[in-house]
């Protein structure tokens, strides 16, 4: 999906917003651009680096990069964590170029499980906690106040009034390559049932908001 979205722009200046360990740079690197990886966290930025990439430590409301600076920005599942995400918003369109691509992925609200856990009773709970995104918005924010989910017009909100079009939307299920190293025959089988429900109405349930902006 990511190839598809970025085109011509793979072979130019990429940033990956928010990079952990440097997964997405060394993928894209393979296309012939310049990669430059972004990450917040100092050990995760620093284990990046070990690898020989182009590694930038900061946070993505402040990108330490001039106007203009980049043909295509990856934000895979990072505007959820951010403390501003309006302000990160806005820092990735003042860092494309005319005619650049930002891909963004973002939790949906209409998946059915809440992946990041929540607190309860003063205690973290760790894994998929079911329904909570279905709850009203300032329980379910209660619940998990250390991440934010989207549905559609909250990503459309935050590039409002900002110099950009939407190229593509969706929602997806993702590609479940966690389950596939542990179960490959049953992960793939996973895999292909939900890609086929992208292709239906069904896809509302997906775990992601994909979209593709280009700034004008």
């Amino acid at each position: 999906m990511i190839e598809q979205a970025a085109g011509e722009r793979l072979s130019g200046r990429i940033l990956e917003n928010g990079c952990g360990v440097g997964m997405y740079v060394q993928k894209l690197s393979v296309y012939g651009g310049a990669v430059t990886g972004l990450e917040y966290d100092f050990e995760r930025s620093s284990t990046a680096r070990r690898l020989g990439l182009q590694i930038v430590n900061a946070a993505g409301e402040f990108l330490p990069f001039p106007d203009r600076s980049f043909d295509l920005v990856l934000s895979h599942e990072v505007l959820e964590h951010v403390q501003d995400d309006r302000l990160a918003a806005q820092e990735i369109v003042r860092v494309l170029r005319p005619g650049g691509r930002a891909v963004i992925f973002v939790p949906n609200r209409g998946y059915l499980f809440e992946t990041h856990g929540i607190y309860w009773q003063g205690k973290y709970h760790f894994g998929n906690i079911p329904l909570v995104n279905y709850l009203p918005r300032r329980l379910r924010d209660h619940l998990a106040p250390h991440v934010r989910v989207y549905a559609k017009k909250d990503l459309v909100n935050l590039f409002y009034r900002q110099p950009v079009r939407i190229v593509e939307s969706t929602t997806i299920f993702g590609a479940y390559d966690n389950i596939i190293a542990r179960q490959p025959t049953a992960g793939k089988a996973l895999r292909g049932v939900l890609q086929a429900l992208e292709r239906t109405p069904l896809r509302a349930l997906g775990l992601s908001l994909f979209y593709v902006i280009e700034k004008q």
